[in-house]
C-alpha cells in the first residue's frame, strides 16, 4: 500500500506518492493559486493526487490515505482548516470536501511545521528518536514537537509555535504583534536585518563586496562567507546571530529535555561555521549540562521534502 502526502504551501502545491517507510517514489508541484476559493484549491490537490497516481502506474485502490500539510491552525478532530494567514481558508472542512473529489480512502490534516516535525522523526535527522523537536530557520521561525512519537499541538491545535517565545522583554517588533520574539532574532529574515544593519555602519565590510554593493542582494549567507574571509563585522554579526539562536534553543531544551532538537531550513546549510560554536553555547548554559544524558543536536535531513513525508506518515503515528 501507499499513501500520498501533499504540502500545501503559498507559492506551491507539493504532493508525493509515498511507500509504507516514507521513501518518495514519485513527485510533483503544481503552483498554489492564492487568489482562487478554497473549494477551487481541494479541486487541485485532488487533481495533484490522480496525476501522482497515473504517473506512477499504481491503482487507486493501492492508496492507503492521503495526508495534508497545511500552514496554519488545523483541527485535526473537526477534519478543519481554522485557519490560515496566506490562503483562503477559514473553519473551512477541508477533510471532507476533498473526500468528496478524492474518495475511497482515509484523509489526515496537520499543521505543516508540525507535519515535518513528524517526518523528521519517523524519516529524517531524528530517526527512532521518540521524542525530538523540529526548528526551521526560514522566514520565520518554524517548529514542531513530537512527544512519545505523536504530534504535540495543544489541547487547541494551535501549540508548538516556539517562534513566539519571548527572549527580549520589549525588543524587536515581530510580525505576531509581540515584541522580542525568538523569531525576530533568529530567522533568516532576522539575520539579514542584522546583517545590513552592520553594513550601514561599517562601509569598510566585506559585506559589501559579498553581495555586490547592493543591500538588496543581501541574504542568510553573506555574513557568514564575509566572516570566513576574515571580516571583522561580519563574524560580530555571525556571533550575535548564533548568541541569540542559543538562548531560544536552550529555553526549548530546559523545557522538553528532548532526545533531539533538528534544525532545518536554509540557515541550516552553513555546517560547522553555525554548529560548532551553537552547541559550545548549548553545552554550556542548557540547565542539563551536568546530566549523563543531554539533547543531541543534529541537522534535519529531508530539506523540501520534510512536508510531504511528513504528510504521508500522518496516518502512521504511534
Amino acid at each position: 500500500m501507499y499513501t500520498i502526502g501533499i504540502d500545501l504551501g503559498g507559492t506551491n502545491l507539493k504532493g508525493g506518492l509515498c511507500d509504507g517507510d516514507g521513501n518518495i517514489v514519485k513527485k510533483m508541484s503544481i503552483p498554489t493559486d492564492r487568489k482562487s476559493t478554497a473549494d477551487s484549491i481541494v479541486d487541485d490537490m485532488a487533481k495533484l493526487c490522480n496525476l501522482l497516481i497515473v504517473e506512477a502506474g499504481v491503482a487507486r485502490e493501492d492508496i492507503e490515505y492521503v495526508g495534508i500539510a497545511a500552514p496554519g491552525t488545523a483541527d485535526i478532530e473537526k477534519g478543519q482548516m481554522v485557519y490560515c494567514n496566506n490562503l483562503p481558508f477559514l473553519r473551512y472542512p477541508i477533510v471532507d470536501e476533498f473526500k468528496k473529489r478524492f474518495s475511497g480512502c482515509d484523509v489526515y490534516i496537520e499543521n505543516d511545521a508540525n507535519a515535518a516535525a513528524l517526518g523528521e522523526a519517523m524519516c529524517g535527522g531524528a530517526k527512532g528518536c521518540p521524542n525530538m523537536v523540529l526548528i526551521t530557520l526560514g522566514t520565520g521561525v518554524g517548529s514542531g514537537i513530537i512527544i512519545d512519537g505523536k504530534i504535540y499541538s495543544g489541547f487547541n491545535y494551535s501549540g508548538a509555535e516556539l517562534g513566539h517565545i519571548v527572549i527580549t522583554l520589549g525588543g524587536r517588533q515581530c510580525t505576531c504583534g509581540r515584541r522580542g520574539c525568538w523569531e525576530a532574532y533568529s530567522s533568516a529574515t532576522a539575520l539579514i536585518n542584522f546583517t545590513k544593519a552592520a553594513m550601514e555602519r561599517h562601509r569598510d565590510s566585506f559585506m559589501w563586496e559579498q553581495c555586490g554593493g547592493d543591500l538588496n542582494k543581501v541574504d542568510g549567507q553573506t555574513a557568514f562567507r564575509s566572516a570566513d574571509n576574515g571580516d571583522k563585522h561580519a563574524k560580530a554579526v555571525v556571533r550575535k546571530y548564533i548568541k541569540s539562536l542559543a538562548c531560544g534553543i536552550i529555553n526549548i531544551i530546559n523545557i522538553f529535555q528532548p532526545e533531539v532538537l533538528c534544525i532545518g531550513g536554509g540557515i541550516s546549510n552553513e555546517g560547522d561555521n553555525l554548529f560548532i560554536p551553537l552547541m559550545k553555547v548549548v553545552e554550556k548554559e542548557q540547565y542539563s549540562r551536568f546530566c549523563d544524558k543531554k539533547t543531541e543536536i543534529r541537522m534535519a535531513k529531508l530539506g523540501n521534502d520534510a512536508g510531504i513525508i511528513g504528510a504521508a506518515m500522518l496516518g502512521r503515528q504511534k
